[in-house]
């Protein structure tokens, strides 16, 4: 599966952004889908993840009720809707899709299949 994320930009603190992440194949419907984010000097850390029927989403701690993690399987596509944006939110945003199919629990990938270019999102205070 190839995924491209899009939607990245800059905003305000306090404001919101929505990413979407296009994957190609037909298989789409079958991943368990997650977003990723690396800032500056760090190392890559989970946000968020829906599974393959988008029954299921986890969210990382530092992001709970302020983003939401959806897909649209018609279109191939998952989405990241971001409110409520901080200043620590500044990071490459990558999509990632789980290579075990059908899956409830979303598996990180290892290597570099399975991962889109990411889009970076910077958040000014």
């Amino acid at each position: 599966v190839q995924l491209q994320a899009s939607g990245g930009g800059l905003v305000q603190a306090g404001g919101s952004l929505r990413l979407s992440c296009a994957a190609s194949g037909r298989t789409f419907s079958a991943y368990g889908m997650g977003w990723f984010r690396q800032a500056p000097g760090k190392e890559r850390e989970f946000v968020a993840a829906i599974s393959w029927s988008g029954d299921s989403t986890y969210y990382a701690a530092s992001v709970k009720g302020r983003f939401t993690i959806s897909r649209d399987n018609a279109k191939n596509t998952v989405y990241l809707q971001m409110n409520s944006l901080k200043p620590e939110d500044t990071a490459v945003y990558y999509c990632a899709a789980d290579p075990t199919l059908y899956s409830d629990l979303f598996h990180t990938p290892v290597g570099t299949d399975y991962w889109g270019k990411g889009t970076l999102v910077t958040v000014s205070s």
